[in-house]
């Protein structure tokens, strides 16, 4: 892995180049996505953004988990935690990029 992040900046910039919007009206179309996005996750929707996955809340029960130092039991409360699903098309693309040998 290269451990290059895409930051929110880069993708303004990426819509920018291709849609032709000013760069402030980029910026603000992903921010808006994003938040209908967030918004959408919270409420326990799932969204699912076709060719790409789908992301979706997941509840966890409350468990037993172990300290790894001391062996000691430790209950973990209950949480939500964020799910994403590639899609098969994502999946192809990034074990083609493996195939090639154009993987970062």
């Amino acid at each position: 892995m290269s451990g290059r992040t895409i930051t929110r900046a880069q993708l303004s910039e990426a819509v920018y180049q291709e849609v032709g919007l000013s760069r402030n009206e980029s910026a603000d179309l992903l921010e808006m996505v994003l938040e209908e996005i967030s918004t959408a996750l919270a409420q326990g929707e799932v969204v699912k953004i076709s060719s790409f996955g789908s992301f979706s809340v997941r509840q966890k029960g409350q468990r037993v988990g172990r300290n790894p130092k001391t062996g000691e039991e430790v209950p973990i409360l209950p949480r939500r935690v964020l799910v994403f699903r590639p899609s098969q098309l994502l999946k192809s693309q990034i074990n083609a990029s493996v195939k090639d040998g154009t993987a970062h």
